[in-house]
């Protein structure tokens, strides 16, 4: 499973890939707006949002690129590990 990380703590994104990689998830992390999301994402089954790290511009530039594709999109306010955790167990189970 492919998932794509939009937002959260920068510090914090080592962490992310190595817990998705627990998962058996590649694994894709986005924490600021480096230019344009259009060419990172591609189309990956879950795309998690991190909405309380964030800017709305950067919300909205990725709800954008996803729209129209088979990608599920989870909302989180909290960035933390264990938030990405509860997402992965729902997903991958």
């Amino acid at each position: 499973m492919s998932v794509v990380i939009v937002g959260g703590n920068e510090c914090m994104e080592r962490r992310y890939i190595e817990l998705c990689q627990a998962y058996r998830c590649q694994a894709s992390v986005y924490t600021k707006p480096r230019g344009g999301l259009k060419s990172k994402l591609g189309s990956p089954d879950l795309m998690i949002v991190f909405t309380s790290a964030m800017s709305h511009k950067m919300l909205q530039g990725a709800l954008c690129e996803i729209r129209g594709k088979d990608t599920k999109v989870e909302y989180c306010r909290s960035a933390s590990v264990s938030a990405l955790k509860n997402v992965l167990e729902k997903h991958t189970a």
